[in-house]
């Protein structure tokens, strides 16, 4: 143990523990801007300084440990000016026009100037140029990076992907894409971790509100919303609101007040993917079985993105179901135009996700299921515009038939979700009589990498649960050297699965990712519908339209082959390349003495 103290209060704590870590140990608070807790630990912002008896210059708090002896203090007159300077120093190099940035509010960097009383700038505000593809999922503002690295070291420490990094010299330096790429020329995946993880709002979804709103508006137009699983567990966050009032039912509320035509519940697609996956996977068992190698699911994008850019050779073994994102369109724009009496071509169908990816998926296979997706974070920014009191929302109800959904729909937003809906209705299909709906909970939990084995009928099932892209990466390794053999994989892009998706509201809480899965898991414990083969919205889909699962008209509408398209994202040509420079070029018109912007349509 090492001993000192902190603003006068004794402290013993274990060797190698940092000073920032000592002084929360004793509710000592310490700012931070570029701080990420075991991720970006290297002092860039140098927000956190504290001053050290016997060193002459203040020292980052987060990385410099305790010393034996040490005399800190936190809040002197020479710690509060050095504070005050450096974050001076970012702001000149920061676009500051907050009140039209989406993080208003919600912004480390903005609070953090308000906390230290800064009104006023005594340096010349040097902004980077913006040179960006606005119609990308992901946007980066280079007007706002403060270049605190959090982006560069999630995206190569947690997710592997190394798409980030430190680029040009001298003054020039800044953070972008590695190597002065596009982003499109990158093996991005749009997890969007970097967004989640970013302090200030340099990093951002492509908001695409406008363009649902005006489908509201059309009287022409049918809009149909689906709210997927992981939304209810975050969408009142940003209101205040306690996870108990935030409900799924007063979202419904919310989403009626702003227009639209049909609420439904993306559960019940997630119910329908079992129906068709767990199916997939008892028909392809056998060839499992003698090949070595499984079935992988195909619920998330990113994952998608991934394996078909980094394991191409192993696309062919993703299910061909789609996710429940795309069935639910598919079975929108068929079955239920059909129960409309209306044209699918009328129908505008709206996702509310908590991911970027899916923006991407949308596009995929012609982009025929859905029209449009808004994160998380666009469905609050959209009630907020409409000024709806969401405190005083009552529960409304889903509309039918598309609106009901089970509890092992519901826990598909978090990591292992899928897997363990799967296995409930896969016994069923195998043994004819359900199983204890917690039977399969080992393969809950946080843990990147988990693996069970369970016997069905006698047959022995190995699975495989993996969450980030880092622990992907490290499955697939696994797979492919023959050192693991499973029979069903589920991985999620994201660590903890959809409930920390890139779409969700961006909160400094460390336990944020494990009460959004208590959430999911609550949901399913309290609901009387817990198997997926039993929601009789989808029973009654099958009897209406779809006649069996893996029917031809199920593989025509809920199935696609993965492995036999490219995905648009980073298969751009020349031309579009060309496109997209020129859409944000500014051209200075020296004679004139002002900037075109030249904007091609």
């Amino acid at each position: 143990m090492v001993n000192a103290t902190i603003n006068g209060i004794a402290i013993s704590v274990e060797d190698g523990t940092t000073i920032l870590e000592a002084a929360r140990k004793v509710g000592v608070e310490i700012p931070t801007l570029c701080y990420l807790k075991e991720v970006n630990e290297i002092g860039a912002c140098r927000v956190c300084v504290v001053e050290v008896e016997g060193q002459d210059r203040c020292v980052t708090a987060c990385n410099n440990v305790v010393q034996e002896g040490m005399v800190i203090r936190t809040n002197t007159r020479k710690v509060r000016t050095t504070r005050k300077t450096n974050v001076k120093f970012i702001l000149s190099q920061h676009d500051y026009e907050c009140a039209s940035c989406v993080r208003s509010g919600n912004c480390t960097l903005q609070s953090l100037a308000n906390e230290l009383n800064i009104s006023e700038m005594p340096y010349d505000s040097i902004l980077e140029k913006n040179k960006w593809d606005k119609t990308f999922p992901l946007i980066r503002e280079n007007n706002k990076c403060i270049k605190c690295m959090r982006c560069v070291q999630i995206c190569d420490n947690v997710q592997g992907m190394h798409v980030w990094d430190v680029v040009n010299t001298g003054s020039r330096t800044t953070v972008n894409v590695a190597k002065n790429r596009l982003i499109q020329e990158t093996n991005c995946t749009l997890c969007g971790q970097c967004v989640v993880n970013c302090p200030v709002g340099a990093l951002r979804e492509r908001d695409d509100v406008g363009r649902v709103l005006d489908a509201v508006e059309d009287e022409n137009i049918i809009t149909v919303v689906q709210i997927a699983p992981a939304v209810r567990t975050a969408w009142g966050e940003g209101f205040g609101l306690s996870k108990d009032f935030a409900t799924a039912k007063r979202l419904v509320a919310g989403l009626r007040r702003i227009g639209f035509d049909y609420i439904f519940d993306t559960t019940f697609s997630a119910d329908l993917t079992i129906m068709e996956e767990g199916s997939e996977l008892l028909e392809r068992l056998p060839e499992i079985k003698e090949s070595g190698l499984p079935m992988f699911t195909s619920c998330c994008p990113g994952w998608v993105n991934f394996i078909k850019k980094e394991y191409p050779q192993y696309a062919d073994r993703l299910s061909t179901a789609k996710s429940p994102q795309q069935m639910f369109g598919a079975v929108t724009k068929s079955y239920y135009a059909e129960k409309l009496g209306v044209e699918p071509e009328r129908i505008f169908c709206v996702s509310l996700m908590p991911c970027l990816a899916k923006k991407d998926e949308c596009t995929w296979d012609n982009g025929k299921d859905v029209d449009a997706v808004l994160t998380t974070r666009e469905v609050e920014r959209m009630l907020k515009s409409f000024f709806i009191k969401v405190q005083e929302l009552e529960e409304e109800e889903f509309d039918d038939p598309l609106g009901v959904g089970s509890g092992a729909g519901v826990i598909f937003g978090a990591t292992g979700g899928v897997m363990e809906a799967a296995l409930r209705s896969a016994y069923y299909l195998v043994n004819k009589t359900n199983p204890e709906p917690d039977a399969f909970q080992c393969v809950r939990g946080l843990d990147g990498w988990k693996e069970a084995k369970f016997t069905i009928n006698g047959n022995i099932l190995k699975v495989a649960v993996a969450s980030s892209l880092s622990n992907a990466r490290k499955l697939m390794e696994a797979i492919a050297t023959g050192k693991a053999h499973y029979d069903f994989v589920e991985v999620m892009a994201c660590p903890g699965g959809c409930i920390n998706g890139g779409g969700q509201p961006i909160k400094d809480d460390d336990n944020k990712v494990a009460n959004r899965s208590k959430v999911l898991y609550g949901l399913d414990k309290v609901n009387n519908l817990r198997f997926s083969h039993e929601n009789q919205a989808v029973q009654q889909t099958y009897q209406e339209y779809l006649g069996k699962p893996l029917s031809k008209e199920s593989h025509h509408l809920l199935h696609t082959h993965l492995a036999d398209w490219d995905l648009p994202l980073g298969k751009m040509t020349p031309p579009v390349y060309l496109y997209n420079m020129l859409y944000e070029l500014l051209i200075y018109n020296v004679s004139m003495n002002k900037i075109i912007k030249y904007k091609i349509r």
